[in-house]
Parts: C-alpha cells; structure tokens; sequence
C-alpha cells in the first residue's frame, strides 16, 4: 500500500466524542483534508472552523474517502455503522483503508477485518492510550493490529496525533494490547483511590497528600494529572468512568476467555459502579471519592457499635 500523504489522501472520520475531537483537529491542523460524520451533527460541525467538512450520511462519507477513521464508544456502535446496506463496508470503495480505533473486544476487530476483506478493503485496529488533553497535544501512544504493510502507510496519520506508536500484530492486536493497558489504567487508579482513603483516614492532610503522591515514582504519568485535579474537587470527564466500566467488562471477559485470573480488576470494577450514577458523568478518578466516601461510612460505624481509639 502506498503511503498516505495531507496533500492526496481524504479522510473521513466517525465519531466526533471525547476522543474523536482532538484527534481529528490535530489531523486538519497536520494538512489532511477530513469529513466527519456523527450521529449528532453538531459535533462534527464543530470541526468546521478548523477546516473540516460535514457528511450526511455514513455512506456518503466513505465513498468519498481514501482513509475512514472512527472512534466509536462500543462493539455495538461499530458493527452497526460498519455493517447493513447503509454501513461504512457497503459504500467503500476498493483499496479504502479502515482504521478503527474504538475500544472494542479484539473478536469485533477480527470480525471487521474479515467483513473488509470481503470487500477488497484493509481494516486496522489502532487503539488510544491516553486522555483528552494527551490527544490535544497530539501525544497519544497508539497499539496497531493488522496488516503491516497498511499500519507502515498510515504513519504520516500517526505522527500528527501521537508521539508513540507501536506495530502489536495481527488484527485484534490493537485491541488485545488496549485492554491490557486498560487493565493497569483501571486498577492503578483504584489503588491510588484506597491509598488517599488511607492517608486521609490516618490524619494526613488531603491535598497535601495528593500533592506528595502526585510527585513520587510509583503514580504512573496516566494518574498524576489526576491527583492534582482531585485537589480541586474536579472530576469532570476526561476519560468517563461509564467508559472505565465498559472496559473492565471487556477485559473480564478476554481474561474469562483465555484463562487469565483478574481478582483486583474484578474488584476494581465492583467501586466503580459503585459510584457511577446515571446522568451523572464524571472521569474514572471519582472512584477517589468512592474509596473516601466508604471510609466516612465505616469510620461511622466503628464508632455507633464502640470501635474507636480506646478500644
């Protein structure tokens, strides 16, 4: 496959959420002619004063496009848009290239890759490591699966929207790799939930306590951001914890498939819908307020059936 150049390649691109945004503004900042198309319209008219342009339609979109991108919150969401009579397969033309770069179960990657081929047309599964404003600063590390020779044409796509990429394998790769690092992302985050909880609860001043750890080797670069808005009570969406909780389903589920055991994303999962609350969107590091909420409850407890300090 020949490379894929701003100044020749049209992309299209579906999807225009938390994360199809950033990266699609740091595409039309990089030179690439883009189309975007989003079930509500006024999310890819937002990409109109950066120089992109609408589509009605998801057909219409891919039959004008050289590349389609999308970033899709679900296995639900992608099959649909890619399959049926007016799915992104039916209106593509030969040699189109795919890439998905939705979180998805690595057997949905596959099943695209198999639908694309039917069609005389690439698929790559090309998965996001890192937040919003990671992908506003076009810094997002991505994880590819698929064919080498199309994930080797699509550098110019990753150099505009991240800093590191990696080639991971066959399709599902991109998406298997995904999980795995999802499964860190979710559980560390849970960890350094209990950690604040117990730092609290043993007399340790909050927001020095969120300082201090913010600043030592063991909080990941992924969670450090999140300390520091933890000491402004901010847990508006960067990364929704809606979105957490559907990965963790995902990622027990691959670990029930292959034979992993996964007792502390089992449990990390069980505080996270703990304080989800429908309506309510807030970033995956609310699970903070979880783990502090439930030592309030308990320290209340301890207290009305006699444990405490003289006991």
């Amino acid at each position: 496959m020949n490379a894929i150049t701003p100044g020749k390649d049209k992309l299209g691109f579906i999807g225009i959420g938390y994360m199809g945004r950033p990266i699609a503004q740091r595409l039309l900042a990089a030179g690439f002619k883009l189309t975007a198309y989003d079930r509500d319209r006024s999310k890819a008219e937002g990409l109109i004063p950066y120089g992109g342009a609408v589509a009605e339609s998801v057909a219409q979109l891919t039959s004008g496009c050289d590349v389609l991108l999308s970033c899709l919150p679900s296995d639900e969401a992608v099959l649909n848009v890619f399959n049926g009579a007016d799915g992104a397969f039916a209106s593509a033309r030969p040699s189109t290239l795919f890439m998905d770069m939705s979180t998805v179960y690595p057997e949905t990657s596959k099943t695209l890759a198999r639908l694309g081929s039917q069609r005389a047309v690439d698929v790559l599964d090309v998965t996001i490591s890192g937040s919003t404003p990671v992908a506003e600063q076009g810094a997002l590390v991505l994880f590819g699966g698929g064919a080498r020779g199309s994930f080797d044409a699509a550098e110019s796509i990753f150099r505009a929207i991240a800093r590191k990429y990696f080639y991971v394998g066959p399709s599902g790769s991109g998406a298997t790799m995904k999980l795995v690092v999802n499964s860190l992302l979710g559980v560390g985050m849970q960890a350094i939930a209990e950690a604040v909880a117990l730092g609290e609860k043993a007399g340790l001043d909050r927001n020095r306590l969120l300082d201090v750890l913010s600043q030592t080797a063991v909080v990941a670069p992924a969670h450090v951001g999140k300390l520091q808005r933890a000491m402004n009570n901010d847990y508006s969406p960067q990364f929704p914890l809606r979105l957490m909780n559907k990965d963790f389903g995902l990622i027990l589920k691959l670990a029930a498939a292959v034979g992993a055991q996964m007792p502390a994303a089992r449990a990390a999962l069980q505080v996270n819908e703990a304080q989800s609350t429908p309506g309510n969107e807030q970033d995956f590091s609310a699970v903070i307020l979880q783990m502090e909420k439930q030592a309030h409850l308990d320290s209340a407890d301890g207290k009305r059936i006699g444990i405490g300090a003289g006991q």
